[in-house]
């Protein structure tokens, strides 16, 4: 192979698992190989010059959401008011409708549940999981703060968007918004 074409197998690569993470966290893993490969606009012949399985795609796709929601969110850790921040842009209407470009930790919570316990996107989702742990545990140094804090936000984000297009989304928000930033007693 050339070096023109491994660069463009590489991209490729990269476009297939963009995609992939984008669908997984819209659609969940239902998605077909043909859906992957058409989002990333190549055919689907080309998909197992790539990856050796439909399941090897998906844990490295979840990874790779995780990793880029850490991304977009490491500026938090840095500013004063950096958790308030955090929590309002996570529990935002904004955050709500872009699903494929959100958290996935609530994009993938059910489907991973429903996975066998030997599935790779499992092993991909606990250390996501850790890894958004490890962040709001930085934000204040309190694991179990950070464990009560990421439970709700999976759920309040999970429960707005079941209810989108309805009054009740909104509240869901704007109420467990409210609740974890206000300013603890004592």
């Amino acid at each position: 192979m050339g070096r023109a074409s491994r660069a463009d197998a590489a991209r490729h690569r990269e476009e297939i698992v963009r995609a992939t993470a984008r669908l997984l966290r819209e659609r969940g893993s239902a998605i077909s190989v043909q859906d992957v490969m058409a989002a990333a606009g190549l055919s689907h012949g080309g998909f197992y010059r790539h990856f050796a399985s439909k399941d090897e795609l998906l844990a490295i796709a979840a990874t790779e959401a995780f990793e880029s929601v850490a991304a977009r969110q490491a500026h938090f850790a840095d500013e004063e008011d950096g958790r308030e921040r955090f929590v309002r842009q996570y529990l935002s209407p904004e955050h709500r409708d872009a699903a494929g470009e959100g958290c996935a930790n609530a994009a993938l919570a059910t489907e991973v549940a429903h996975s066998p316990q030997d599935a790779p996107i499992r092993e991909a989702y606990s250390r996501g999981v850790e890894d958004m742990l490890r962040f709001l545990t930085g934000l204040d140094g309190d694991r179990g703060r950070a464990v009560l804090e990421l439970s709700t936000l999976v759920g309040a984000i999970s429960l707005a968007r079941a209810t989108n297009g309805t009054p009740l989304s909104d509240e869901v928000l704007g109420t467990v918004a409210a609740a974890l930033t206000a300013r603890r007693n004592g």
